[in-house]
């Protein structure tokens, strides 16, 4: 069972990077001039790191606990669903969801 687990703490790991690769996509696919798709491209995953390096890493000084980590986490993950779908990619952030709540629900139980 501790393989499962172990699995589980590297998907969520998988899953934070695709979220800014989900939001690299977004920013760089967007219809807009070239130096907007280069800042939201580089910007948005930028701001990401950030708040994930804040307030959800687990090693930081201010990392969010109990129910404030979950909505952080749970956002997160529907960030990155959510850029895969405004950016014309409906099944791939369909699945992004899907294997994030799967993801987080394993997680919970589990007290990762």
């Amino acid at each position: 069972m501790q393989i499962v687990k172990n699995a589980n703490l590297a998907l969520a790991f998988l899953l934070e990077l695709g979220v800014l690769a989900a939001l690299i996509y977004w920013g760089f696919s967007t219809e807009s001039p070239l130096l907007v798709k280069i800042v939201l491209g580089i910007g948005a995953p930028v701001v990401a790191v950030l708040v994930w390096a804040i307030l959800g890493a687990p090693n930081s000084a201010r990392r969010l606990t109990g129910i404030w980590y979950w909505l952080l986490r749970i956002g997160f993950d529907a960030v990155g669903g959510g850029a895969l779908f405004v950016a014309n990619q409906p099944a791939l952030g369909a699945i992004f969801v899907v294997v994030a709540a799967i993801n987080c629900v394993l997680a919970l139980l589990w007290k990762q």
